[in-house]
């Protein structure tokens, strides 16, 4: 049964964190705030590091928290759900504070360690177990922590991922749940637990593991520091939790086998639902628990992921452009596809899964001083992003994941009509853009773990589609052509 008042959505990026105030009855978004109003701070103390201080998001909880309900009646707030980046790697004390910073998503450090734990636990038994490599994930971050700082490591009470110490501020409880085990590589989906032979080989206690809930369910009130930190009830309950891919698909109705969801956010992602457990034998792209798995009714997400997305056209604009994103939209639309030769690899932002967690920079390649201008380098960018896109995505068909329909939310990357005609043609599917974000999906969520909406079809049924963009058969062929001029370079640079 809906009832008057509000739902607050987080989403807990790598960039900025983002709130949104949802209205239960209707379902539609009355405010929205993001802080910092630019990037967040990433450290990097040595190369292929990224680290980011877990206090620093609950800084920017509390700014969006409170610009977001700056002219609405706080009590009101009856739920509160929270999208997060995955895979970061978050240790406490007993205490509950951090030990050291957070290891995000993007920090190289541990590829080695995941290398060495396929080989030695064997392919064949990670793929079917994990259908993953260890990789880069949660869980070789740990081991890196035990073997280089072990008086840090021997002081840990839990380990938690980047929404489970956001929610750990805002309850006082230290949870986790399935998919957020499986993102980190804990969870063994035959047996659907956490699998004591991962945990045996790397010699982890099991106590470091945080009780599980349901990513839709009632995870805690709020605890007295949040409320009088936030303004908000002690009545207010957080219930809903998933990493920020799972949850944008949410957000956009992605939950039935053979549906997919695209983001352009720092990295850039397409996330396909499925009803089986298949994998890469590569592990290029990554196997995870999706939101509303049952153990009746299977339901995993397959992640292709690529780091050097959004994050590229950020770096443009604060080192070559000073302008905004629209006006360099706008130059690189006057921009003949194929960037008259011009080609760029987006890889310089840690490993690159669909690369085999190879270590790359960014290179661009064909530049002519005579020839190419600032528009012919935007246009060019966002041509690589999608290029690597579409190298992935034919990961995806060989697995057997296929789809004609991609939806993804009006925001980022999706935002230039540039990189929308790219997309859509680049991969011959059909690209349905819609009114939401991942602060909004976390909200609704939220909606659905507080039983205030009776089902995800409820919570989900005032969702709006803006628009929808088809693929164009003369320009399928142009941009085919320049895909497959910029896939030579990578065999050239020995990427692939």
């Amino acid at each position: 049964m809906k009832s008057q008042g509000y739902l607050l959505g987080l989403d807990i990026g790598s960039s900025s964190v983002k709130a949104a105030l949802v209205e239960i009855d209707s379902g539609k978004m009355l405010s929205q705030a993001q802080s910092p109003e630019f990037e967040m701070k990433i450290d990097a103390p040595r190369h292929g590091w990224a680290e980011q201080d877990p206090d620093l998001w609950w800084q920017h909880v509390v700014i969006c928290v409170k610009k977001c309900l700056s002219s609405v009646e706080k009590s009101k707030v009856k739920a509160i759900g929270i999208g997060y980046q995955m895979h970061g790697l978050v240790i406490v004390d007993e205490a509950l504070h951090p030990l050291r910073p957070s290891i995000i998503w993007c920090d190289s450090r541990a590829v080695d360690t995941g290398n060495r734990a396929f080989r030695e636990l064997g392919e064949e038994y990670c793929l079917k177990h994990f259908l993953n490599s260890p990789g880069n994930f949660t869980a070789s971050k740990l081991k890196w922590v035990q073997q280089n700082e072990p008086s840090i490591y021997n002081r840990i009470h839990k380990l938690m991922l980047p929404g489970d110490y956001v929610a750990l501020k805002l309850t006082g409880e230290a949870l986790t749940t399935s998919t957020g085990l499986s993102e980190g590589i804990f969870w063994d989906f035959p047996s659907q637990g956490v699998s004591p032979e991962l945990m045996n080989y790397f010699s982890f206690d099991s106590n470091l593991i945080c009780p599980q809930v349901d990513v839709f369910s009632r995870q805690g009130n709020l605890n007295k520091q949040a409320c009088d930190e936030l303004g908000l009830s002690p009545e207010t309950v957080v219930s809903y939790r998933a990493g920020d891919q799972p949850n944008n698909a949410f957000a956009l109705g992605v939950v039935n086998p053979g549906e997919a969801a695209a983001n352009g956010g720092t990295s850039g992602v397409i996330y396909s639902v499925t009803d089986g457990d298949v994998y890469d034998s590569k592990s290029r792209v990554n196997a995870f628990v999706h939101v509303n798995h049952q153990p009746a009714q299977k339901r995993n997400g397959v992640l292709l992921c690529v780091n050097g997305a959004g994050i590229l056209n950020s770096w443009l604009r604060k080192n070559v452009s000073s302008s905004s994103y629209e006006s360099m939209n706008a130059l690189a639309a006057d921009v003949r596809i194929g960037s008259d030769g011009l080609i760029f690899i987006p890889f310089g932002n840690g490993a690159e899964r669909i690369l085999e967690n190879k270590i790359s920079q960014a290179s661009l390649l064909g530049l002519d001083f005579n020839r190419h201008s600032q528009a012919h380098l935007f246009r060019a960018a966002q041509e690589g992003i999608v290029f690597a896109f579409k190298y992935g995505f034919d990961i995806l068909l060989e697995m057997g994941v296929s789809t004609s329909t991609i939806k993804a939310g009006e925001t980022n990357l999706f935002l230039s009509p540039v990189f929308r005609e790219a997309f859509v043609n680049t991969m011959n599917v059909k690209l349905e853009l819609y009114d939401t974000n991942g602060a909004m999906g976390a909200a609704l969520g939220a909606g659905v773990g507080a039983g205030i909406y009776t089902s995800i079809g409820e919570a989900l049924s005032g969702l709006n589609k803006r628009a929808e963009i088809v693929a164009e058969e003369e320009k399928i062929q142009k941009y085919q052509q320049a895909y497959q001029e910029w896939k030579g370079k990578l065999t050239d640079l020995k990427l692939i």
